[in-house]
């Protein structure tokens, strides 16, 4: 496998102790991550359905440090993602204020939608806040899962599994917070 810097775009599909999870980047970073699902199948056919996506599968060094660092997150591991270089081209400002306010939150640590809003210099503004986190194409690395409802609730969440998954991201960070809304809707990123 190639890990020259000389490999600008591309995905892989990596097997954790949590599922497989996917990721995809472009010469300027990272562009998509999938949360765990069952199949690497699964997670290809979510990877490959978005624009942009390069079927490419060489690595950077980069991108090969990241796939270690996802991996050690999985297994339980305090993994600071802050560095990860995030290619966010098509994003308006709104969402790109929000995103930046969440990735400065670390392992383990949480806020509201409301609070995040404020962070970003939006606020009064906790359900658009909400909506820009479901359409976060990187999760993890943009930390949407530490993101709870006012009152400590858990919220929604848009990955496979929904706000099930997002409470154990949160749990495997020693955060615990409330059972999950009984039918809450996935949707893909």
């Amino acid at each position: 496998m190639e890990t020259t810097s000389s490999i600008t775009a591309g995905h892989a599909v990596l097997e954790t102790v949590i599922g497989f999870m996917g990721i995809a980047w472009s010469e300027k970073g990272l562009i998509r991550l999938c949360l765990p699902e069952k199949s690497r199948e699964a997670v290809e056919r979510r990877l490959m359905r978005h624009a942009g996506v390069s079927g490419n599968t060489g690595q950077p060094q980069w991108v090969a440090e990241l796939i270690a660092s996802i991996k050690a997150y999985a297994s339980g591991e305090d993994v600071d993602f802050s560095g990860v270089p995030v290619d966010l081209d098509g994003v308006d400002d709104f969402r790109l204020a929000i995103y930046d306010a969440a990735r400065k939150l670390h392992y383990g640590q949480t806020t509201t939608y409301g609070e995040l809003a404020k962070r970003a210099g939006q606020p009064g503004l906790p359900r658009e806040t909400g909506a820009a986190l479901g359409a976060n194409p990187v999760p993890l690395v943009i930390p949407c899962h530490r993101i709870l409802a006012a009152g400590g609730k858990i919220g929604g969440f848009s990955a496979p599994g929904g706000s099930a998954t997002k409470e154990k991201m949160l749990a495997m960070e020693g955060v615990r917070v409330g059972p999950p809304p009984p039918a809450q809707v996935s949707f893909g990123f």
